[in-house]
């Protein structure tokens, strides 16, 4: 399997770092509009550079491509690389809207290739680790759950794209997504949602958000306007009948009644190139499994893009609710 790039920014060195661990693909090539980052990201891993997703798809005869550019060209980088003829890999948000995402699932459909949105907190070894507690009942009914996401605003993106809230969408759309989908792959959906939140510069930039399911309360915080020396937090607080788990600051540990607290052990790769993460993990096991059902033909079971478009519905309802509360 061949895989290439579109993007030579944070992300897509993200990818790129990932699949040196991959032993069944080869990632060949990376495209980017801007000739010299395509060039020195390429001369970086080892790739062939090109301009665009059509001339890298045809020269290298690809199998995959992984769409890690801005969010507002999620959509037509996507529906282009499925019009020439790969199976592809898109990083979160799926797109800036609904209907963006519909066009993207079509064009899926009417090219016979997979889509795969790249919300890889679902594959975050703690994150699924939390899933098969919940799942197993062994801890009793999950009472409440705290997911928190937030830190300085990333300064990153290539021309400040993401300052423009038309084309990123603020933090609430850019960051807090991941939680928004993380909790819907938990617990399902949710009874209600009731979300309060600020607007900045830059959008929706920080997030409160309430679910609830049954007597089940999922209490979800994010955001990205803090000043520029804030450290980046991503915590999760369970809190189960008979136990709990909490991550903050720290690694993972599981509490339970009459038990000696423990950390689960879960396999580190390093992440290189800078951003806020130091464990390449959950992405390692999004893209293997990309990777693994690209090859067998096998449909995605952890995320789906009905599940991807789901998530970017209910943040852009969390969005409405902010803009809506927050003029009052």
């Amino acid at each position: 399997m061949k895989s290439g790039i579109v993007g030579a920014g944070f992300m897509g060195r993200m990818h790129a770092n990932v699949y040196k661990a991959i032993e069944n693909a080869d990632l060949v090539a990376v495209a980017d509009i801007h000739p010299d980052r395509a060039e020195e990201f390429a001369k970086e891993f080892g790739l062939q550079a090109y301009n665009t997703v059509t001339e890298m798809v045809e020269a290298e005869g690809l199998d995959a491509v992984h769409v890690c550019t801005p969010t507002f060209t999620h959509k037509d980088l996507t529906i282009e690389s499925f019009k020439a003829g790969v199976n592809v890999l898109c990083e979160k948000p799926m797109a800036m809207a609904v209907e963006d995402a519909d066009e993207m699932i079509a064009a899926s459909e009417e090219a016979g290739k997979k889509l795969m949105i790249g919300h890889c907190i679902r594959y975050w070894p703690e994150y699924q680790y939390l899933k098969k507690m919940v799942e197993s009942g062994e801890y009793g009914k999950l009472l409440s759950v705290n997911l928190t996401r937030f830190g300085a605003f990333p300064t990153w993106a290539v021309d400040g794209w993401n300052l423009d809230e038309t084309k990123a969408g603020g933090g609430v759309l850019d960051m807090h997504i991941h939680d928004t989908d993380y909790i819907l792959y938990l617990l399902g959906e949710p009874d209600t949602i009731d979300s309060w939140g600020t607007v900045d510069k830059t959008g929706p930039g920080h997030v409160f958000t309430t679910m609830t399911y049954g007597n089940c309360v999922a209490h979800l915080e994010g955001g990205w306007n803090m000043p520029s020396d804030t450290p980046f937090k991503m915590a999760i607080r369970a809190i189960f009948e008979d136990g709990c788990a909490i991550m903050d600051q720290g690694p993972l540990t599981v509490y339970k009644n009459g038990q000696d607290a423990f950390e689960p052990e879960f396999e580190k790769m390093e992440a290189a190139g800078g951003g806020n993460l130091s464990d390449l993990g959950g992405y390692y096991h999004e893209i293997q499994d990309f990777v693994n059902r690209v090859q067998s033909g096998e449909p995605f079971e952890v995320v789906t893009p009905e599940t991807s478009r789901r998530s970017l519905e209910i943040t852009i309802e969390e969005i409405r609710q902010i803009k809506q509360k927050f003029s009052l």
